[in-house]
């Protein structure tokens, strides 16, 4: 057995790189691109006690010692876990009492991957988080999936499968890999990550080299069945207005992701397309979403210790919501883009900023309900290769992602100003 140390052995990792077993990209050809830490910077259930939680991050953090990289038939083990605090003006964020200042955010993952034969490796892991009123004591299967690579060019995986989608859906529920505390929320939002972050189906992926001179291209390609799960921001979003589901909603989805590693050393250029939809039935009523187009372009330039990043997204949804022989629109023309960049002070420090712009098109767009413009400041330090802390500055302008009117009963403020902090540890 391997169990991967320190902090996922990222100084054994490409600038471009990340710890593959917890992305879900156990011996691909194709890795996804988000700021490496140290060298340019780097979704079945149990119940689990709220104790059991505070043990779990005390024997992680009393048994860091042990932790030492061991052979049993080249099994791969990976962990992390961390703890978050927001503290907000004016308005209560993320279903949290964060104006009061909110330690409610936990966060933990644990995996697993062996190679079964040499182009064939299995794995899973297993996630908890707990995010104000989202998440809670359960823990859920993120991803668990066989990964048969042919060649260079082509490979396949089945099971349940981390979406391939922009820069950073695949990622984005692992703290550790990342500078920031909240990414921008336009194109991730933390709250709704359930419905886009995996899908039980299967990927098909390779790569191309085009030449010295053109770079190299990669693909992704996928289908499979999406789910919204219950303790998903959108359920609360039903609930708020008069739909309370009791079980899960999902549909169909299916996508490809296109990446051009140019040749231009640390440039890498991008676009992705997911379609989905979703439907579902609960005592009130029903939901239904026809397919829509989730569609994105991207590019990263990673040298060295600067890392610089951009992204827009389009997420256009043309639903219904049946109440009795009510019909309720649920439309949303969701328009999102943003910019960042962070340089690697030292091998311990990394500061970074970016500047996050969401719109709904199909509302009145001069509303702040309708719209969130959201300055970020970041820093990263990392105490030795298992322990690290995060602090971030957000001045939020429009209350269109991220609020929720039964923790914000009196209204919203259009502006905020929001600190976050957390402390990590993985291995």
């Amino acid at each position: 057995m391997i169990v991967k140390g320190p902090g996922y052995d990222f100084d054994q990792l490409s600038d471009d790189s990340k710890p593959e077993d917890l992305t879900h990209r156990p011996n691909a050809v194709f890795h996804r691109q988000e700021p490496p830490l140290d060298k340019g910077q780097g979704r079945g259930s149990c119940s689990v006690s709220r104790g059991m939680h505070l043990l779990l991050f005390f024997l992680v953090c009393t048994c860091r010692g042990s932790l030492h990289a061991q052979d049993l038939s080249g099994i791969v083990v990976h962990a992390y876990v961390s703890q978050g605090f927001l503290y907000s003006s004016n308005n209560n964020y993320l279903s949290m009492k964060s104006s009061d200042g909110s330690p409610q955010w936990t966060d933990a993952a644990f995996n697993i991957s062996d190679s079964l034969a040499d182009n064939l490796r299995v794995g899973i892991q297993l996630h908890m988080y707990q995010l104000g009123q989202f998440g809670g004591s359960n823990v859920q299967v993120d991803w668990a999936s066989g990964d048969y690579k042919v060649n260079d060019h082509f490979g396949i995986r089945a099971g349940k499968v981390k979406t391939v989608w922009g820069l950073f859906n695949d990622s984005q529920d692992i703290d550790a890999v990342f500078l920031w505390i909240l990414l921008p929320q336009g194109s991730y939002s933390i709250d709704h990550k359930s419905f886009y972050l995996a899908h039980i189906g299967g990927d098909i992926y390779g790569g191309f080299s085009l030449g010295k001179r053109a770079g190299t291209l990669h693909y992704i390609a996928y289908g499979g069945q999406s789910t919204i799960d219950l303790n998903d921001g959108y359920i609360q979003t039903f609930a708020d207005l008069g739909l309370q589901f009791t079980n899960s909603l999902g549909g169909k989805t299916y996508g490809a992701d296109l990446q051009w590693e140019t040749p231009v050393r640390g440039l890498i250029l991008g676009s992705s397309g997911n379609w989905l939809a979703a439907d579902g039935t609960a005592p009130a009523g029903t939901f239904h979403s026809p397919a829509y187009l989730v569609s994105s372009m991207y590019g990263k330039f990673s040298r060295g210790k600067v890392y610089l990043a951009g992204e827009y997204d389009r997420i256009p949804i043309n639903a219904t919501i049946t109440l009795g022989s009510t019909v309720i629109p649920f439309v949303q023309d969701g328009r999102s883009w943003f910019a960042m960049g962070s340089y690697q002070l030292s091998k311990k420090f990394q500061l970074g900023s970016y500047y996050s712009h969401y719109i709904d098109k199909a509302a009145d767009t001069t509303q702040p309900v309708n719209y969130s413009k959201d300055w970020v400041v970041s820093g990263r330090y990392d105490f030795n290769a298992y322990f690290y802390a995060k602090i971030e500055g957000h001045f939020l302008h429009g209350t269109a992602l991220g609020y929720y009117s039964d923790t914000n009963p009196n209204g919203l403020a259009p502006n905020s100003k929001m600190l976050a902090t957390k402390i990590g540890f993985s291995f």
